[in-house]
Formats: C-alpha cells, sequence, structure tokens
C-alpha cells in the first residue's frame, strides 16, 4: 500500500496553503469512490483518525437505490453509520484538481470497529492476508480499456448515447497517428496519473475507434486495486475537464469492441525479490504452484465469474472473434484463451485473466483470483494441457457464462467462494446480482420498442 504523500507532508502542504481539500474515500460495491471532501485543516486536525458515513452505500444499486433484502443494512435497522477509517498510507496528492489531497479509507464496523467484512476493501484484504501467512505476495496489474468520445457527457445524455462521435473516427490500434489526435486528454491522464504515485507503464490505441488502453505498472493487490479505483475516476475528471467524456461499459455498442480489464497475477516470495512462479526446469517454465494456482482459477471461473462480470451488459461483451473471450481455458499467448500464460521464460512469468470487463470492481475481482488460486494449491491441482488454435471455434471446451443470471446462480452455489469469504458475504454479493436482473428484467428496452411498436 503505498501513495506520495505522507501525513507529515500534508500538514506541511495545507500549512502553507498547498492543499485545501481532502478527498476520504470508500469503494463501493460497484468499484467506485464515495464519500467526502475535508476543509483540510480539518482534516489533518482531527478527521484524519476516523469519519462516517451512512451503512446503505454498501446496499445500494448503481443509481444509488436503497436495496430491500440486505441483512447488512435495511430500513428496519434504520440505515445506520459505518466508520470510514483513513489509511494515511494511501494519500496522495491529485494534480489535476486544484490543492487537493486523496485517501482510501477502510470500512469498519460502527460498534466494534472491525473490518465490515461485505465491504470490497476488507474482503481483498482477508484474501492478502491468506497470501501473507503462507509467505506470499501477489502481484497484479489490471489493463483498463475505455472509450474516448468528443462529446461530454451532457451531450451524451441529451443525444441518449446514441450516434456519439468517437475521438477518432475509426479504429486505431497501436497506432500512433490517430492516436496522436487524442493526446490531449492521453498525455494528462499519463503524467498526471504518475503525478499521483500512480506509475504508468503507458498508453495506446484499442480495437475501436477512439479505444483507448491504459497500462499501470504491476502493484501488491491492494496497492494495485487502489491504483485502479483511482485511475478510472480521474480519467473521468480529467475528460471531462478537457470537454470530453469517457466510457468503462464492457459494451457500449454492439457493433464495437468491447471494454476490458484484463488482470495480470502471480506471486512472489514474501520479501518480493523471488518469483514463485519461474522455473526454468518446469513445463512451460511455470513452476508446480504456478500450474496449481492456474488450475484452480481455471476450475472455479464459473464460479468467480460475477465479480469480473457484474451488470447485465458484462455478458454483450463475450462475443466470438472480438478478442473478448468465450471459453474457459488457457493457452500459451494466444488472445482467443480466458487465461493466457505471459512472460513464458522469464521471471515475470505470470497468469492473465482476460474475462473481466473494465466495469468490475477490482478488489472483488483479485480477490476471486486469490481464492481460487489457492484453492488450486491446496488441492494440489493438475493444470491441463494448454489449448492450441481458435478457441472461439472449439465446441468442446466449458462456456464463460453467458448471462448474469447464469453467472449469479453459479456463484449462490459456490463452495469455495463461501469458505473464503464467509457466507454473509457471499450472499451480500448475490443479492445484489440478483437485485440487477430484477430490475433489467422489469424494464422496456429500445430494442424492445425497435421491434415490436408497430410490428407486434
Amino acid at each position: 500500500m503505498a501513495g506520495n504523500f505522507s501525513f507529515d507532508q500534508l500538514k506541511k502542504a495545507v500549512s502553507n496553503g498547498e492543499i485545501d481539500t481532502v478527498l476520504a474515500c470508500i469503494v463501493d460495491m460497484q468499484g467506485r469512490l464515495s464519500g467526502k471532501r475535508f476543509l483540510a485543516q480539518y482534516f489533518v486536525d482531527s478527521a484524519h483518525g476516523e469519519t462516517h458515513g451512512c451503512n446503505y452505500l454498501l446496499a445500494c444499486d448503481i443509481d444509488m437505490e436503497p436495496v430491500p433484502g440486505y441483512k447488512a443494512a435495511s430500513w428496519s435497522k434504520g440505515y445506520g453509520d459505518f466508520v470510514m477509517k483513513p489509511d494515511l498510507s494511501t494519500l496522495r496528492r491529485i494534480p489535476w484538481l486544484e490543492k487537493t489531497a486523496l485517501v482510501i479509507c477502510d470500512v469498519l464496523d460502527h460498534h466494534t470497529h472491525d473490518d465490515l467484512a461485505h465491504s470490497p476493501r476488507a474482503i481483498l484484504k482477508k484474501q492478502v492476508k491468506r497470501l501473507q501467512e503462507r509467505g506470499y505476495i501477489g502481484y497484479f496489474a489490471s489493463e483498463l480499456e475505455f472509450y474516448l468520445f468528443s462529446e461530454t457527457y451532457d451531450s451524451a445524455r441529451k443525444k441518449h448515447w446514441q450516434g456519439l462521435d468517437s475521438a477518432s473516427p475509426y479504429i486505431g490500434d497501436y497506432q500512433i497517428g490517430i492516436t496522436s489526435k487524442e493526446e490531449g486528454v492521453m498525455r494528462r491522464l499519463r503524467n498526471e496519473m504518475e503525478a499521483a504515485g500512480i506509475p504508468i507503464e503507458n498508453s495506446k490505441g484499442e480495437w475501436g475507434p477512439g479505444q483507448e488502453e491504459i497500462n499501470v505498472r504491476y502493484a501488491e493487490a491492494l496497492d494495485m486495486a487502489d491504483r485502479h479505483v483511482i485511475l478510472k475516476n480521474g480519467a473521468k475528471e480529467i475528460a471531462d475537464s478537457e470537454g470530453k467524456a469517457i466510457s468503462f461499459m464492457a459494451k457500449y455498442n454492439y457493433g464495437l469492441a468491447g471494454n476490458s480489464s484484463h488482470i495480470h497475477n502471480s506471486l512472489w516470495s514474501a520479501d518480493g525479490k523471488t518469483p514463485l512462479f519461474f522455473d526454468k526446469k518446469a513445463e512451460w517454465t511455470l513452476s508446480t504452484l504456478g500450474q496449481q494456482w492456474a488450475a484452480g482459477q481455471l476450475k472455479y471461473a464459473k464460479e468467480f465469474t460475477w465479480f469480473l462480470a457484474p451488470y447485465i451488459n458484462s455478458y454483450k461483451r463475450f462475443q466470438a472473434g472480438t478478442f473478448a473471450p468465450t471459453k474457459i481455458m488457457w493457452s500459451e499467448d494466444n488472445r482467443t484463451a480466458g487465461f493466457r500464460l505471459c512472460g513464458e521464460g522469464t521471471k515475470g512469468i505470470r497468469m492473465e485473466c482476460r474475462i473481466g470487463g473494465a466495469d468490475l470492481n477490482p478488489y472483488l475481482a483479485f480477490a476471486a483470483l486469490i481464492a481460487s488460486g489457492l484453492a488450486g494449491i491446496d488441492e494440489k491441482l493438475e493444470l491441463q494441457k494448454p489449448f492450441v488454435g481458435d478457441a472461439y471455434q472449439a465446441s468442446r471446451l466449458p462456456e464463460i457464462p453467458k448471462t448474469l443470471r447464469d453467472a449469479t446462480e453459479t456463484l449462490a452455489k459456490s463452495k469455495m467462494l463461501k469458505q473464503a469469504f464467509g457466507d454473509d458475504v457471499v450472499e451480500h454479493y448475490v443479492h445484489t446480482a440478483r437485485w440487477e436482473q430484477f430490475e433489467y428484467d422489469r424494464r422496456i428496452t429500445d430494442w424492445e420498442l425497435h421491434r415490436g411498436f408497430e410490428r407486434y
């Protein structure tokens, strides 16, 4: 866990007028930053110890609608407070906001001050602790894709999100010339994230008009999840300040590529110096530990797919021939695979999970990958031979759940995740998923109106 700004530096910056606002943020179930803007002097005087928020923030949907039926928070329980405990190691300046710093908060029970078990950060912290108990560090990196539009969010809303002008009129995957036209936002995004303590390796055009990918330097799992959510929030704020809009929807347009969030993951020794997946004498140079870890992720992929694809729209992305996977298998450097082995023959050898979309919550996704990897180690699973060829055309491979409904019911039955996360935590997120399905099932879509208004 690392920001780029110590508490002592913050106090000094506040006293000399360089910082006047501190954002104290939790991460909600949707992976968004929620919280308060503090007068900086008040934060350093007292609020750095703790503050409070309404517990409905971890029991509502993406529309901020309080959802009935949760055990953890409800109208019958009065929607009380939880504690927001600033993790001061995450303090950082936010260059794109004037005189502003940001800190990530843990969510604690109001009475016991224990981590609130169903909060996304607590779920990941629990799995990280399991790694630490075995002498492991989990290094993760998430590659985020998004569409950049020559629209504001207001203009996109007025167009009903149809006929939008993308930042580039045609596909510019890896093309320098076309992506130079997008540098107004992308250059700021790279440089200002770096200044905020989020090391950016590169950005590039992706496989859609105006589609971008940005790659953050790998880090310990919790630190990487913090980087991920700050990056998403900051990207939208930077784009908005430039009169642009960004979408992280998994599939915003039926005819265009979806937005992914590929997740690279590997285990290292507790001191971070020895890669535990690299064995130059092993098959694929992947150690027995690495093979068991990968085998666990493959075995339980259907059970944790919801943590990688949490919305109705998420499942529209899984289409053949779009660089999004449709099958649960692994392969050596094959982009049709659900899991791809990267860095073979080097200390950087790792498994890349390609299932997740850019709409995932990184804390939940990373936690699920760790839990399934550890299950593979505990069960001493044997890794199957890698698939070779076009996975889209392979009919006998197990498939990624095709709908939110399928993924939800598979999650609800997962003994592995209930053991790793706790029954109540899994029940909390199953309820979240079922509410999302319920909300969709009772709505009238544009597609239905187009097909049926006159023709039925």
